[in-house]
């Protein structure tokens, strides 16, 4: 005999007799982790129908620098304004474009997090390049990456390499790797790779001691109206409570700082084996010759406090000068 939770006798109560509408961006990425999303909740509601709404953001149609426009707001603001009007139910957006200088728009909540991906980055070579890792390449070598995180992070290891801007989804990326050459190699994250497909292209695994991730790197975050209690209560059955915490520290952090999207900024928090929390933070200049670091550790229950202690120690090391230098013009 099977037995129905609470939040899904709500929800089913609640809700409209039509298909859940949950929307996100239309690459490649966005649509597999859609599908994370759709496979959560169908586990927790048998033959629950779901209609995926693609939405092209102004980030998706802008090659260009995106402080150019307004920064990394710009991935989610055609997405939250679908939602603010009631034309999605839901919809999710990776946590690292999710700015920390800006508030989350009024009447909206992230009711759920999945459970944390792989955050570390890596390095993809064309097709049939001779080089397998970054330390082989000559100077003067074009490492082509979309963040300002990993330019400055490259360059703090290799100032002799020459890291250049390139944007753009996934797959289409690879595509210009293998067939334009414009660079002689990419740096993304592996767990974006996994997700379309194209791990067997990673050559090299980046680790988290000379490249630090984004902070919110691997994690999807699930939004919704806050008003809707039956969809919050669904999505909240698929919310991983340990990644919720972790997502809690970085994010407190990232505030205090007020990061923007031309801020080479990187944060990790993870629990340690004995169960502390343990959270890392990092502020550079652009070029990565200037930087600030600070790591402590707390309970689990004490996510708030650790990223505004780790924030108060980066603003005590100038953090706030660096990022202020790292505005563009």
């Amino acid at each position: 005999m099977t037995t129905t939770s609470p939040a899904t006798a709500r929800f089913e109560h609640a809700r409209p007799r039509r298909p859940l509408r949950l929307g996100g961006r239309t690459s490649h990425l966005a649509r597999a982790y859609a599908r994370q999303v759709i496979g959560g909740l169908q586990a927790v509601v048998p033959g629950l129908e779901i209609e995926y709404v693609g939405i092209m953001t102004t980030a998706d149609r802008h090659q260009g620098d995106l402080s150019e426009l307004g920064g990394k707001g710009l991935f989610m603001k055609e997405i939250d304004t679908a939602l603010t009007a009631g034309r999605i139910d839901a919809a999710f957006h990776c946590m690292k474009d999710v700015p920390g200088d800006l508030p989350l728009p009024e009447g909206l909540v992230f009711a759920a997090y999945l459970e944390r991906d792989d955050v570390r980055d890596a390095v993809v070579f064309p097709t049939g390049s001779e080089y397998s890792a970054i330390s082989e390449l000559p100077p003067g070598s074009r490492i082509g990456t979309s963040a300002v995180r990993r330019k400055a992070q490259l360059l703090r290891q290799r100032p002799d390499l020459d890291v250049r801007r390139f944007r753009g989804n996934v797959v289409p990326r690879l595509t210009r790797l293998d067939e334009e050459r414009e660079v002689d190699a990419l740096v993304l994250a592996r767990g974006g790779l996994v997700a379309v497909g194209m791990e067997h292209r990673v050559s090299q695994l980046l680790g988290m001691d000379g490249m630090c991730p984004a902070i919110g790197a691997g994690v999807v975050g699930v939004q919704c109206r806050e008003a809707d209690e039956g969809t919050v209560e669904l999505l909240q059955t698929i919310d991983h409570a340990e990644t919720r915490t972790h997502i809690l520290a970085e994010r407190t952090m990232l505030h205090a700082l007020q990061g923007h999207c031309n801020s080479p900024m990187a944060g990790h928090c993870h629990t340690t084996e004995d169960g502390r929390l343990s959270l890392s933070g990092m502020v550079f200049s652009q070029d990565g010759a200037t930087f600030a670091h600070a790591h402590e550790w707390d309970a689990p229950t004490r996510a708030y406090e650790l990223g505004a202690h780790v924030a108060a120690d980066l603003i005590r090391k100038n953090a706030r000068s660096i990022i202020a230098g790292a505005r563009p013009d």
